[in-house]
């Protein structure tokens, strides 16, 4: 059987954990909540998948090539809370001292990178296993590459897993024609505002 390996988005994981671990502090004061609810994620993950390489990508506080384009992407996010930000270096500390790659480069987010990782892996003859809580990565689900996606549900972290079927059953299109449903429904707000309630049962 081949091997397989486990590519997490950082900064969507530890989002995640933030907004789930009610605020902790250690002894200094230093936040720590959201590295312990990552952790937490990421345990589960591991036991659940058994992978046998991991490695973990982020977005950096730099323009993407996104930014360059269009200067208004990504112009109604709400900025990073700062008791999450100064807790980014903690928890690249603790992944650093655990021997778990960090990947991140100027110019591009956290799944631009995971797509590469995840094909550059295929291509090794490795099994993908992506988890992220950004469903454009659903575009990279395949027979084999698997896409999971943490949701909250009942206080409690569950993972929605797909795989290309899974994506087909869900939405009604195959991953690769999922990157056309994300951009309707970037721009649907904008043509067709009234629509977008309903718009939004159905995906």
């Amino acid at each position: 059987m081949a091997e397989k390996i486990m590519l997490i988005d950082g900064n969507s994981i530890i989002n995640r954990a933030f907004y789930g671990v009610p605020l902790l502090t250690n002894a200094e004061g230093r936040y720590t909540n959201a590295v312990y609810g990552f952790f937490n994620i990421l345990f589960k993950l591991l036991d659940e998948d058994q992978p046998d390489y991991l490695a973990v990508a982020f977005d950096m506080h730099a323009p993407t090539f996104r930014h360059k384009t269009f200067d208004g992407y990504k112009g109604t996010r709400k900025g990073m809370p700062e008791e999450l930000r100064e807790q980014m270096p903690l928890l690249k500390e603790v992944l650093t001292a655990m021997r778990i790659p960090i990947y991140e480069q100027e110019g591009y987010e956290a799944d631009d990178i995971l797509g590469s990782l995840s094909k550059k892996a295929e291509d090794a003859g490795l099994i993908p296993v992506v988890v992220s809580g950004d469903r454009d990565l659903l575009q990279i689900a395949g027979e084999t590459l698997k896409v999971r996606i943490p949701k909250t549900k009942g206080g409690r972290t569950e993972t929605e897993d797909y795989y290309a079927k899974d994506v087909m059953e869900k939405y009604g299109v195959t991953p690769l024609e999922f990157i056309d449903v994300k951009a309707l429904w970037g721009i649907l707000p904008i043509i067709f505002p009234v629509c977008l309630a309903s718009v939004k049962k159905l995906l």
